[in-house]
């Protein structure tokens, strides 16, 4: 079946658009990851059953002999290539974007939603979705679900997947289903239904009571993943319940396309006081990460000494992105740190341990009995009570690489080593192993190290000139090592950020032989034809990152 014949039968039995110009197809060709696949048609739907539509014309199409697969795509915010495809982009933003409830403690929307629009809704009722990821003012809750998401506050509140209660999904035979909680009466209902809908039940319910030990043995121990397939949240003990739904959260569009969700929300603590910590040996690392967590912050992140030096090098450009108050008085702020620069005093790491409660004095005691608790170690600690003095710290940590990026011509953002996850009690071995991995290809990129310090989550993103072949052969090289050295000390290859192009070819390294065969056995229980964004998860090949890796900046 030719393109042409494809775009006449999908708008032949969906109310949305079907497009095939120029500007659409690249507009879909790249996330924010190292890749580029130009797809052959873009389809926006506009409900539900558009949805079912496309993926029945998509089945029929591969069973008439067609290659054709498609991929869900929200804002194309994703660092993995996850949303990228050759065949059909389903685009969501475009009608599917509304949030249809928020309630006293949940919310409902649909994929096509910007959480920034989203958060403004549930902020009526003084509520959120505390797994936000750090790029809240672009992303769209399609992705935060498909990459089981989870930003800044996530050690106190979890990933996304915590928060997701029902799914509405699209099978792969473009039948629908609501996945969500069910008792063991309601699983044996589920089990009898003679449709695809059953026929998952069926062979899920067998996968994971044939293989718990297995499972359970290679459960991630860290307190963030999204690599690999969910198999252990599936079944919740405690509850005696089972939902698909948890496996569905993080699975980057591979088993079903999700089409509405029900979240739970928090309401979020009034008042916020922050002790920032200067950190000059690193081997000191997990007793103050120890110390600090007793005070239980929401949040615990950091940066470190290039992250830092560069922040305060590329000031005037960082102030003059923020208006001339807000520039004046940040600027003002950051006069001490400047001063610790140019004396040669740069912190290898700089800490922020944000503690949120519902009176200011509350908050404040937490803060400073936190600080008092790394007595005798060899920092500087400082406790800010304002909000608007540790807004300094805050900016530096979430809008520093993007300065960065902006001033450094002709290098690009890499991120193929960008979320891993290790244990604290790991630093004082690990974090010295991995700069001296790194440091042995300094030569190729220059990088900053920010992240999730509190739960051992951290952020490389080098910036590199990709349009040099030993460059983008240096993505290959290192990350194996990057890799072997997490595993070695018990931890994850992406907390958050998922698997993929980038890393799916290492789920065997991660997981093992016999936990990736239940990966595809689990991907051909639902999606036997293989249409559902192929490659991620399951059967991407280190092939397919050598091939579709870009060359040059778009």
């Amino acid at each position: 079946m030719s393109t042409i014949d494809l775009k006449k039968n999908l708008e032949g039995v969906m109310k949305g658009e079907v497009l095939d110009d120029a500007a659409a197809l690249k507009s879909a060709s790249r996330d924010t990851s190292l890749f580029m696949r130009m797809p052959e048609l873009v389809v926006c739907p506009e409900d539900a059953t558009d949805v079912s539509a496309v993926v029945k014309e998509i089945c029929r199409a591969r069973e008439a002999g067609a290659a054709v697969s498609l991929a869900a795509r929200s804002a194309g915010t994703d660092m993995t290539g996850g949303p990228l495809t050759t065949g059909v982009v389903v685009s969501f933003t475009k009608h599917m974007n509304h949030v249809l409830e928020v309630g006293d403690n949940f919310a409902i929307t649909e994929p096509g939603v910007y959480y920034r629009d989203f958060e403004k809704e549930t902020l009526k009722k003084n509520l959120i979705l505390p797994s936000y990821p750090a790029s809240r003012e672009i992303a769209a809750m399609g992705g935060i679900v498909a990459n089981n998401s989870g930003g800044e506050r996530t050690l106190e509140y979890g990933q996304t997947e915590r928060y997701v209660e029902e799914l509405e999904v699209v099978l792969s035979d473009g039948s629908q289903a609501t996945f969500k909680a069910l008792t063991a009466t309601e699983l044996d209902e589920k089990k009898r239904l003679q449709s695809l809908e059953g026929e998952i039940y069926r062979k899920m319910d067998t996968l994971l009571t044939q293989n718990t030990a297995l499972i359970e043995e290679h459960r991630p121990k860290v307190s963030k993943n999204s690599a690999g397939y969910a198999l252990w949240s599936v079944k919740d003990a405690k509850k005696n319940t089972f939902n698909l739904a948890k496996l569905i959260c993080g699975s980057q569009g591979t088993l079903a396309l999700w089409t509405k969700v029900k979240l739970a929300l928090v309401k979020p603590k009034e008042h916020r006081a922050m002790l920032v910590v200067f950190l000059y040996e690193l081997n000191i690392l997990p007793e103050i990460v120890k110390r600090v967590l007793l005070e239980n912050p929401e949040s615990f992140e950091s940066y470190d000494d290039h992250t830092f030096t560069l922040a305060v090098k590329f000031l005037p450009g960082m102030l003059s992105q923020m208006g001339f108050l807000k520039a004046a008085r940040l600027g003002i702020d950051f006069i001490p740190e400047a001063a610790m620069v140019a004396t040669g005093g740069v912190p290898k790491m700089i800490l922020m341990a944000e503690f949120a409660e519902d009176t200011i004095e509350e908050a404040d005691r937490k803060a400073l009995a936190a600080k008092q608790a790394l007595a005798g170690l060899h920092v500087q600690a400082k406790v800010e009570k304002n909000e608007k003095e540790s807004e300094k710290y805050w900016i530096v940590r979430r809008e520093s690489f993007a300065l960065l990026r902006k001033n450094m011509h002709g290098l690009y953002a890499a991120p193929f080593i960008d979320d891993f996850v290790v244990p604290p009690t790991s630093y004082p071995e690990f974090l010295p192993k991995l700069h001296a991995l790194l440091d042995e290809y300094k030569s190729h990129f220059i990088y900053t190290i920010a992240g999730h310090i509190g739960n051992g989550n951290f952020h490389i993103i080098p910036l590199m000139d990709l349009s040099k072949e030993e460059n983008r052969q240096v993505i290959l090289e290192l990350a194996p090592k990057v890799y072997e050295l997490v595993i070695s000390e018990g931890g994850t290859t992406t907390g958050e950020h998922n698997d993929g192009i980038i890393r799916t070819p290492y789920l065997p390294m991660l997981f093992g032989a016999e936990m990736v065969a239940l990966f595809a056995e689990t991907k051909e229980i639902f999606d036997s034809l293989n249409i559902f964004n192929p490659g991620k998860k399951v059967g991407g090949t280190f092939a397919d990152i050598k091939s579709d890796m870009i060359k040059s900046i778009p």
